[in-house]
């Protein structure tokens, strides 16, 4: 019979979860940052230079490392299952300092002079920068995994959602605002010095694992399943979860991305653009993302889902209407910020779900798997926006990302028996 844990209330354990809490919040956010800023924050400046929408749709490519993080993972948990917990947390630890170093590297080689006349070397380091916060991405989360009972996973959700979007703060608005006041290099070399805290965050670190669930909760329990990433797939739900992470967020989020150009050439100045959607729609979809939790632990991750979903279909509504109707600006700055509150609740759901779908025993395999699927999509999707952008005008790709959306909502409805028993294996706090 399986004994759920029971989290500790109060007292030093309560007090050690907070501090994690913290630290992997900090390293999202310095790792996320970099990523909004190249691939969120430079493409206004790219249109500012005469870039077109298959050019800013082309870039993004250099993102494609992402949708390879489950190879990334294989060196990373390679001869894990022989070793003794504490030894696992030690060699997830080393990976992510070396990565983060590395990383802060690459982000002072892109800022030692401007680059938007060298497209072809900008591409080669945005794609190196991409594979090291990539690469690095995995062990620090799988760090997590293995750190974070299960009770402390939807809030570890919603504060990476809530993560992500203050990177977009910092990404695609502050960095921007440092870039025109102060050059090329500014926002490079603040982001390359951020990664310092997060360093001496992972080495405070008390690596003591957190009490494992059940195996039956934790997927696959064969010696195959748990030596190979493939045995992810044959948990129960981890085929129709792993189609909802292709499609998902990366609906709402190809939205975000192409709102500032959206933005842009309809009349908004550059400052106002990234005040409203880099600054103020970061802080309303890192709300969305610590919102999130207090609702999944009310109503369940089974309606969560399809509540995120809704709302994205509200906003992408809100923003075509805007668009075909030449609204406003108020109106158009309403349906930003109805954007970037869905954005920010899908992140914290989708985040969480990843979480309960790690198998404890290849917690960085099993995060690689899905955060490909995450990414690959995130790829694709504004890639195959930015086509239909130049050919059929924002109202033509609002359109269709409408669509998409809601076939996404029928999707997660059918779903939510097979989310609703993975979640409920799980205990949660309130």
């Amino acid at each position: 019979m399986s004994v759920a844990y029971r989290p500790m209330k109060g007292g030093a354990g309560a007090r050690g979860h907070g501090w994690h809490q913290v630290c992997f919040g900090w390293l999202n956010l310095v790792l996320t940052a970099p990523s909004v800023y190249l691939w969120l924050g430079l493409p206004l400046i790219m249109r500012q230079h005469g870039w077109s929408g298959v050019e800013l749709g082309l870039f993004q490519l250099a993102a494609l490392p992402a949708a390879f993080k489950f190879l990334m993972a294989a060196p990373i948990d390679r001869q894990t299952s022989a070793l003794p917990g504490v030894d696992i947390l030690r060699r997830y630890r080393r990976w992510a300092c070396m990565l983060c170093l590395l990383f802060a590297a690459v982000l002072l080689l892109i800022g030692r002079r401007p680059l938007l006349a060298s497209p072809h070397e900008l591409f080669v380091l945005a794609f190196g920068a991409a594979l090291l916060a990539t690469w690095a991405d995995v062990p620090v989360n799988a760090l997590a995994i293995r750190l974070l009972p299960p009770h402390q996973r939807q809030r570890a959700g919603g504060i990476r959602s809530a993560a992500l979007s203050l990177g977009a703060i910092v990404g695609g608005g502050l960095m921007l605002l440092a870039q025109q006041r102060w050059g090329w290099r500014a926002p490079f070399w603040i982001m390359a010095a951020s990664l310092l805290p997060g360093l001496l965050a992972l080495m405070s670190l008390r690596l003591r694992p957190a009490p494992p669930l059940a195996s039956s909760a934790a997927g696959p329990t064969t010696a195959v399943a748990a030596a190979d990433w493939r045995g992810y797939f044959t948990q129960r739900g981890g085929g129709r979860w792993s189609v909802l992470l292709l499609l998902c967020f990366p609906v709402i989020g190809a939205t975000w991305f192409y709102l500032k150009p959206l933005m842009l050439d309809h009349g908004f100045a550059p400052p106002q653009v990234a005040a409203i959607a880099g600054i103020g729609g970061g802080v309303v979809a890192a709300a969305g993302g610590m919102l999130a939790p207090l609702f999944s632990r009310r109503f369940g991750l089974a309606r969560a889902l399809p509540g995120a979903a809704g709302l994205c279909l509200l906003a992408l509504l809100s923003l075509l209407g805007a668009v075909l109707t030449g609204g406003a600006p108020w109106i158009f700055v309403a349906a930003a910020g109805l954007v970037a509150l869905a954005m920010g609740c899908t992140a914290a759901v989708a985040f969480a779900l990843m979480m309960y779908f790690a198998r404890s025993s290849r917690s960085a395999a099993d995060y690689g798997v899905q955060a490909s699927l995450f990414s690959g999509g995130r790829i694709a999707v504004p890639l195959l926006a930015g086509i239909a952008l130049d050919r059929f005008g924002y109202g033509g790709m609002l359109g269709m990302l409408l669509a998409a959306m809601l076939l996404i909502l029928w999707l997660t409805v059918k779903a939510r028996t097979v989310i609703g028993e993975r979640a409920d294996k799980y205990p949660t706090c309130s």
